[in-house]
């Protein structure tokens, strides 16, 4: 199962840009979402989720209060609202559905493989 991450872009240190994960062929209705990212020459990151009902999100310490996940069933869209960027969160951003996800933590498959081109994102003055 692929999702398409987007809106991306080049952003200003303390600037905002609101990314989006759309599914095709798949509803993300009943299903978990979270998204990831990776720097250059580092690792994948996992950073927020949303779990099946909207209600139970999760955020890793770096992003918390600046970074607000939700989600539209009715589009079929997860939307990750990134405020007061820092140098720090440029990346290329990914989604993926069906993870753990509670309010502490998030875990996604060690054999998921299906992260798509991602989105990326650039803070620089």
């Amino acid at each position: 199962v692929q999702l398409q991450a987007s809106g991306g872009g080049l952003v200003q240190p303390g600037g905002s840009l609101r990314l989006s994960c759309a599914a095709s062929g798949f509803t993300f209705d009943y299903r978990s979402v979270g998204w990831f990212r990776q720097a250059p020459g580092r690792g994948r990151e996992a950073i927020s989720c949303i779990d099946y009902s909207g209600h139970v999100t999760y955020y890793v310490e770096s992003v918390k209060g600046r970074f607000t996940i939700s989600r539209d069933d009715a589009k079929n869209t997860v939307y990750l609202q990134m405020n007061s960027l820092k140098p720090s969160d440029m990346a290329v951003y990914y989604c993926a559905p069906d993870l753990l996800c509670t309010e502490s933590t998030m875990r996604i498959s060690d054999i998921y493989d299906d992260w798509g081109q991602g989105t990326l994102v650039t803070v620089s003055s």
